[in-house]
């Protein structure tokens, strides 16, 4: 006897999270329903991430990262530059030669850890760095302190906003955030309530606090540039991997949630084997092969009716929210792998090259063209209707116009001051393949 239908969809759901690993046992399928419920959006499955994020150095990080701590590095050379022409006028010049010592200091053990642990950052060393700083701007700003008049501004202090700057590819936003903050406004504080005479000594204090803030500001912003940039770019390569899907299939989170029963299924099967379980199967494992029976059931009939632009689609954590496609009839399916990427690369374009925030992309398939006499029936012709929101045509790549000639013949006009595509694709008829 076979569970119902909704004891299936919490086998499937407690099996799709977490998967278990090569050479483990899968628990969760033996172990009963969890009480976690199942995600209501995709996420993207967990061994595709891991896959994705294996070695970030590929991908440029490594190399972004030494960028930024080059440009912050000037910036240090210039504020030391700076301490040593003011050194004669400091009445007490220990006090900021010590804060120096210290930036010394943790610039050379931050590049004997990268040497010796690259690519991470040891979560000790960063602690160490935050309370390090601090002495190194109480140092400063104490050396510093009454002597504006004479030229003396606080130069290790604001260095400190560089080693932040360097630190964006290794430490959470919102730490560098909270702590380019605090500087700011112990720096700006300081020179408020700093005395002086001459009025004209405020300007490069300014400059001061402008560099120990704008550094690690002006990282965080090339450094979130960077990752939208990287994740485009995976999502692209991930969602391309369905053109070569069939008419009709399921997506990356359907086949990661069937690994995981076949996982569980195997594993069950193999205590049977094995002599681990007693036949006849007591009456929780009993459950559970028929929770996880059905299941497997239902994955062999379910998503019939969703071809790969769907999956694709839906998937896609970039085109999820801006592209809607209608097509009850699967026409997408029929398409060749050159016009399905052609397709796809054109829907990634109109909505990347956008700058408006509410663009978005609609695409209508069908009904199927009666044949005519210069057409043979061994193609079956159909529209697609292309229609954009926010995707001026004077704003659409000419890679665009290529990749839509690949899916097919087309007439674009302009409506309500965006785009409209109608494109007439032509397929082998499948009844001949």
């Amino acid at each position: 006897m076979t569970r119902p239908p909704a004891e299936a969809d919490r086998v499937v759901s407690d099996m799709s999270h977490p998967v278990a690993e090569p050479g483990t046992r899968a628990q969760s399928g033996l172990d009963g329903p969890s009480a976690a419920p199942p995600p209501e959006s995709f996420r993207r499955p967990a061994r595709t991430e891991r896959a994705v994020r294996l070695d970030q150095t590929v991908l440029g990080g490594r190399h972004l990262g030494i960028g930024i701590a080059l440009s912050d590095g000037f910036i240090t050379l210039f504020l030391l530059w700076r301490f040593a022409i003011q050194w004669p006028e400091y009445t007490n010049p220990i006090w900021s030669s010590a804060a120096w010592v210290l930036v010394g200091l943790v610039i050379a053990l931050f590049i004997a850890s990268q040497r010796a642990l690259s690519p991470r950052v040891p979560r000790a060393f960063l602690t160490a760095f935050y309370v390090t700083a601090a002495v190194v701007v109480a140092f400063d700003l104490y050396g510093s302190h009454g002597l504006r008049d004479a030229g003396v501004f606080p130069t290790a202090a604001a260095s400190i906003g560089a080693i932040l700057g360097g630190l964006v590819t290794f430490e959470r936003r919102r730490t560098i955030i909270i702590a380019t903050a605090i500087l700011a406004v112990v720096m700006t504080t300081v020179a408020v309530f700093e005395p002086r005479v001459l009025a004209q000594t405020i300007a490069p204090e300014i400059l001061v606090i402008s560099l120990a803030v704008l550094a690690p500001v002006v990282a965080l912003g090339i450094e979130r540039t960077f990752r939208r940039i990287v994740q485009l770019e995976l999502d692209l390569v991930l969602v391309q991997s369905t053109v070569t899907q069939p008419q009709y299939a399921v997506g990356m989170l359907a086949s990661e949630r069937l690994a995981a029963l076949d996982l569980a299924a195997e594993t069950l099967l193999d205590d049977v084997a094995q002599g681990r379980a007693a036949l006849p199967l007591p009456a929780r494992e009993s459950t559970t092969a028929a929770s996880l029976a059905t299941a497997l059931r239902m994955h062999l009939i379910e998503g019939r009716t969703e071809t790969w632009l769907h999956h694709a689609i839906t998937e896609s954590e970039f085109l999820g929210p801006s592209v809607t496609v209608h097509d009850p009839s699967g026409l997408a399916g029929l398409l060749a792998p050159a016009q399905r990427d052609a397709l796809l690369l054109t829907i990634w374009l109109l909505i990347s090259d956008a700058d408006h925030p509410a663009t978005a992309v609609s695409l209508a398939f069908g009904p199927i063209l009666p044949s005519t006499r210069n057409i043979r029936q061994r193609f079956v012709r159909f529209p697609i209707d292309l229609t954009t929101k926010g995707v001026p045509r004077r704003r659409v790549d000419p890679e665009t116009w290529h990749a839509i000639r690949v899916v097919g013949t087309h007439l674009d006009t302009v409506q309500d001051g965006s785009l409209r595509v109608e494109i007439e694709c032509s397929v082998d008829n499948p009844a001949d393949v």
